[in-house]
C-alpha cells in the first residue's frame, strides 16, 4: 500500500511543486496563478510568466498551497490561503453574489485549485490534499474556508475541468452546501471556529 504525505509548499521544495503541477492536464501552464490574476492580467501572461511569479509567490510566503507525496513522489497540489490574496475571487460575479463573508476578511481562505499527476488519480489524493489544506489553514488562524466545487452528479468529467475540486471531496471532507453559484457548481464552507 502506498504512502501518502503532505507538505506546505515552501521554497525548498519548489521542484516538488513543479512537479506536482507537470503530471497532465492545465497545472504546467496555469501554474496555479489563475486564481491570483484578473482576467485581464490572465490573458497578458504567458506560461514562463506565470512560473515566474508562482516561484516569487512561494519564495516570499507564506505558503499559498500544499503538496501531496505518494512514496515520496511529489503527486498533487492543493492551492489554499486567504480570499484577500486570491484576487479572482471577489472578480467572480457567481462567487461574490453567493458569499455572505467581506472580501477584505483575512480570516476566510479559500481552496481554488487541485492537481494531481496523471500516474496518482483515482487514489484520493484530493481528499488528503483537502484535509491538510484545513489543518494548515486551523493552524494559521483562518476561521472559515470556502470552496467553489464542481458537483459531477456521479457524471464523468473532463480532468481538466476539476481542479475546483468536486463537491463530494469537500462533503466528505466536512465542508457544507452554502449556495448554489450556478447549475453544477457550488458555494461551500467550513467553520474552523466550531
Amino acid at each position: 500500500m502506498a504512502t501518502i504525505t503532505t507538505e506546505v509548499a515552501t521554497a525548498a521544495r519548489w521542484d516538488d511543486v513543479q512537479h506536482a503541477l507537470t503530471g497532465g492536464g492545465d497545472g504546467a501552464s496555469c501554474q496555479c496563478i489563475w486564481p491570483v490574476l484578473s482576467n485581464k492580467d490572465w490573458n497578458q501572461t504567458s506560461t514562463p510568466q506565470r512560473t515566474e511569479m508562482f516561484h516569487k509567490e512561494i519564495d516570499e510566503g507564506p505558503p499559498p498551497g500544499i503538496i501531496a507525496y505518494v512514496d515520496g513522489d511529489a503527486a498533487g497540489w492543493i492551492r489554499i490561503g486567504p480570499r484577500t490574496r486570491q484576487a479572482r475571487i471577489p472578480r467572480t460575479r457567481m462567487i461574490a453574489a453567493a458569499t455572505t463573508e467581506p472580501f477584505d476578511d483575512e480570516s476566510v481562505w479559500a481552496v481554488t485549485c487541485f492537481v494531481v499527476r496523471r500516474e496518482h488519480r483515482g487514489v484520493g489524493l484530493n481528499g488528503e490534499l483537502l484535509r491538510a489544506a484545513v489543518d494548515f489553514a486551523r493552524d494559521s488562524g483562518a476561521r472559515l474556508i470556502e470552496g467553489y466545487p464542481v458537483d459531477t452528479a456521479g457524471e464523468k468529467k473532463r480532468t481538466n475541468d476539476l481542479f475546483h475540486g468536486t463537491l463530494g471531496t469537500f462533503i466528505n471532507a466536512g465542508f457544507t452546501e452554502t449556495a448554489e453559484l450556478k447549475p453544477g457548481r457550488t458555494l461551500v464552507t467550513m467553520d474552523l471556529t466550531r
